[in-house]
């Protein structure tokens, strides 16, 4: 068996997302995935938007994803770190995943080093210049208040509300990378305002479905893992440098 040496890196499935078949299909993708990289990961990070929608009531979670939990248990059980970040999808995270999976769920970021590499690590919501209606609305949505009000509503309707919140919350934008202009993407100006403060070898990130690998300056990277509508795309670090790779 390989040494378990590798950091994995995945985010915005957006498991519930489309048909129940487009759902499941890119379930059993990532399942396949988990079980690719079970050999030699240390370490799986699903950065946020894993879900398109999750909540969990006090003794009720949503259903379904079971091939995907048991995947995930497998690898717990097998002595794999696993993180979830909370997306913009799936903020409602709780404890959940701690008590089943013994996993570490992160809110926001998350600072970690290895093999003398430094990583910033967040899913990428409410960051950088403008947007700024929906950093106002994530500031309610994690408030306990609006937490508390949501899970006085019976899971059958409050759930169905969500999913249709989501659903028109559309997940797009996967296909025009060629398109954007690095200089003035904003994530990157996030970091290279980061870097003025702090050096990090890489700045890893999900949340804008689009696969990029860009220089902040001569030694840090920004890095954005896509998503898995289109690309399939994951990084994975192997102890001395992080690429992009996609899943087929």
């Amino acid at each position: 068996m390989a040494e378990r040496t590798k950091l994995y890196f995945a985010s915005d499935v957006h498991l519930g997302s489309g048909t129940y078949a487009a759902s499941r299909e890119r379930e059993d993708r990532l399942v396949r995935w988990l079980d690719m990289i079970k050999t030699d990961a240390a370490e799986v990070f699903l950065m946020g938007d894993l879900f398109d929608f999750w909540f969990e009531y006090k003794t009720v979670v949503p259903k379904g994803y079971i091939r995907l939990l048991g995947k995930l248990a497998e690898l717990s059980d097998a002595g794999i770190k696993i993180y979830f970040f909370k997306g913009n999808h799936d903020m409602w995270m709780f404890n959940y995943f701690e008590k089943e999976l013994g996993a570490t769920v992160v809110s926001d970021e998350l600072v970690i080093e290895r093999n003398g590499k430094k990583f910033f690590l967040h899913h990428g919501d409410g960051l950088g210049p403008g947007d700024s209606m929906y950093k106002v609305l994530k500031k309610f949505f994690r408030s306990r208040l609006c937490q508390w009000l949501f899970a006085r509503i019976h899971p059958n309707l409050g759930i169905g509300i969500a999913n249709y919140w989501s659903q028109h919350s559309r997940v797009a934008g996967a296909k025009d990378k060629e398109k954007i202009d690095t200089q003035q993407e904003w994530l990157v100006i996030y970091c290279r305002e980061v870097l003025h403060k702090t050096f990090y070898d890489y700045m890893v990130f999900g949340h804008r479905h689009m696969p990029l690998d860009i220089a902040l300056d001569k030694k840090s990277r920004y890095i954005n893992l896509g998503e898995w509508i289109y690309y399939s795309s994951y990084a994975v670090f192997d102890g001395e440098d992080i690429k992009l790779e996609y899943f087929t």
